[in-house]
């Protein structure tokens, strides 16, 4: 089955929807009951962020589907119907990346991360936070590789290219970097109009299962309590989706290449998480996953389409291993169209999509102008764990093995569904006071914004610290 959500089409209209219209598209989409939005509050108005697009809005509905989504599952399991707030200036700043480590900022961006003019006056975003991307970019551009190299070589090296070539040329190297298009070039790209057709998110059943009833609710007392995710992500949508589904009381199992980097933000998003190595490369890695799968409930990776398949985890491989599993995949621009292998990131899918020119045509800027937060990465988590609540409780209810994939693409298109915000950008920085916690972590003591869903019976809560990637053996803790 594939749910299509409608997507709203009021993108230059200043009759923007409101973020209860969203999230009711995102219920009705996935053929929930319409009563259970009568328990859900959302306080707070746009503009929160500086922008000219509606981030406050997508950050709360996102938000506001998932918790609500755990609160269906809560009822299934015997729980009373409870109440759900989410305020929309916590929503957007939870989305923020904002974290301290012993009262430390954390940097996320390497020195050559960024947008750079090209030849043909058009531009390109390069994406080099792992040095491999970094290094192979520059080999690209007849740069030394290397920390040592600055900006002013790529910009000279870039000026010999036309940016569209450069970006085809990267990726065909398997490298991250996207040029710069208008949203009425995107739409007329064959991967807009790939993108165009597919659903905000989608679900579909891929085997045939028994209905295998959910866990009783434990000591815990939590909607996902004794539920088991598998977390094989990096970088920030997959680990939010993962961090989200930990707060509704979920074991949540983070599964990372030894051999892999990670970048800084996996310290705020491994929150609530057990975090295990395992070398899907190797036999002894492959075996571990496996075993690790046969009691999960939820298996969540954003491998690009097609790389689980080959190491034999692709999702009907899931399906036959464990009937009854609920398979999660994400992706940089959607499993359909020339590029759906390809690979992206936030910042490279705002700008490849329209965004990043769109804020700086609002701003009079004269160079392209991203979004004030990485919202598709986070939005998508949280949409991502709002399917996997879905399918799971289809899964308790009808049986069946099912597949939820989300892009970024998709839900960028999603967020230029929900319209413009006039004078949006002229809005100063919210404040964070209110809404931090500081607690003790594997990396230092971690001060980070709380979840911004708030339970009126089961409040949302990580009861296990962030811990370094490897912490933990590849085993479940018992029930």
């Amino acid at each position: 089955m594939d749910i299509r959500p409608p997507f709203f089409r009021r993108a230059s209209s200043n009759q923007k929807p409101s973020s209860r219209e969203a999230l009711r598209a995102l219920w009705s989409g996935m053929e929930l009951p319409a009563g259970s939005l009568e328990n859900v509050t959302l306080t707070g108005t746009e503009p929160v962020l500086p922008s000219s697009f509606a981030v406050g809005t997508a950050a709360q509905a996102s938000i506001a589907a998932a918790a609500l989504a755990a609160c269906e599952i809560w009822n299934l399991r015997g729980g009373s119907r409870q109440h759900v707030s989410v305020d929309m200036r916590h929503a957007a700043l939870e989305c923020s990346t904002y974290f301290r480590v012993d009262g430390r900022a954390a940097n996320f961006w390497d020195k050559l991360t960024g947008l750079y003019r090209c030849g043909d006056g058009g531009w390109v975003r390069i994406h080099a936070n792992f040095p491999h991307h970094r290094d192979g970019v520059l080999s690209l551009l007849g740069c030394p590789t290397g920390d040592g190299t600055g900006r002013a070589a790529v910009e000279k090296a870039l000026s010999r290219w036309r940016a569209e070539d450069f970006e085809q040329v990267a990726a065909d190297a398997g490298l991250a970097v996207a040029a710069l298009r208008s949203f009425d070039t995107w739409d007329q790209h064959p991967q807009g109009i790939a993108v165009g057709q597919l659903p905000v998110l989608s679900i579909e059943r891929i085997g045939d299962a028994d209905p295998r009833p959910l866990p009783r609710l434990g000591g815990d007392a939590r909607p996902l309590g004794d539920i088991r995710v598998l977390d094989l992500t990096r970088i920030l949508a997959g680990p939010v989706c993962g961090r989200t589904l930990a707060a509704y009381g979920a074991d949540v199992m983070l599964v990372n290449s030894p051999h892999l980097p990670n970048i800084d933000a996996i310290i705020d998003t491994s929150r609530g998480k057990l975090s295990a190595h395992a070398d899907l490369d190797t036999a002894d890695g492959r075996i571990a996953l496996g075993n690790l799968l046969r009691s999960a409930h939820v298996f969540v990776q954003g491998y690009r389409p097609g790389g689980l398949e080959s190491l034999g985890f692709g999702p009907e491989d899931a399906a036959r291993m464990r009937p009854g599993i609920v398979y999660v995949s994400l992706s940089a621009y959607g499993h359909a169209g020339p590029w759906a292998q390809r690979r992206g990131f936030d910042s490279l899918v705002q700008t490849a999509t329209g965004f990043n020119q769109a804020e700086a045509e609002a701003a009079g800027a004269d160079r392209p102008k991203p979004l004030p937060v990485q919202i598709l990465d986070y939005a998508s988590g949280y949409l991502m764990a709002f399917a996997a609540q879905v399918a799971l409780a289809r899964q308790a209810v009808e049986g069946g093995s099912w597949h939820v994939r989300v892009s970024l693409a998709q839900t960028a298109r999603w967020l230029r569904g929900l319209g413009r915000v006039p004078g949006g950008l002229s809005c100063v920085e919210p404040s964070y006071e209110g809404i931090l916690d500081t607690s003790p972590s594997g990396f230092g003591e971690l001060t980070a914004v709380t979840h911004a869903a708030q339970f009126s019976l089961t409040p949302a809560r990580w009861k296990r610290s962030s811990v370094p990637p490897g912490t933990h053996a590849a085993v479940w803790p018992a029930f």
